[in-house]
């Protein structure tokens, strides 16, 4: 997972600071990111939602609710990620009236990328960021 998010695991810092972020976006927004669980077990699997990145990529970017998915191993391959991120965009669209949401994801990615098809979101650019280069996708409500 982390090949396409730095290359690097995530310090305790770090992760300390994605909690409060997460926190801190539901209070200040109202809206964020959820964290998935496995119905059978219970398991952690990941987070998945809406949030406002500013990670200064343009208006046609930077003006939309971004989404994002990131699900451990174990959640991987078994439709957790399609099936939670329809549910936060049924959600958004219905609950903020959103009729545009965009997302980022390394072109190497495939399963994401196979996800992000699968839920509607298409090509519209491709743009550095944070030292590689992106797919820039959009999503519009139907």
């Amino acid at each position: 997972m982390v090949r396409h998010f730095g290359g690097q695991p995530v310090s305790p810092e770090d992760s300390w600071n994605r909690l409060l972020r997460y926190a801190g976006h539901w209070q200040l927004n109202g809206y964020g990111l959820w964290a998935v669980e496995e119905l059978e077990t219970g398991i952690f699997i990941g987070d998945v939602g809406l949030f406002e990145g500013r990670r200064g990529l343009g208006d046609r970017f930077d003006s939309a609710p971004e989404a994002g998915w990131v699900l451990l191993p174990a959640g991987h391959g078994k439709g957790y990620a399609r099936e939670a991120m329809n549910a936060a965009l049924d959600w958004g669209e219905t609950e903020r009236g959103w009729t545009r949401t965009v997302c980022m994801i390394d072109p190497e990615n495939v399963p994401s990328l196979r996800t992000a098809d699968g839920i509607g979101y298409k090509l519209f650019d491709r743009q550095p960021y944070k030292g590689k280069e992106l797919a820039l996708l959009e999503r519009l409500r139907a």
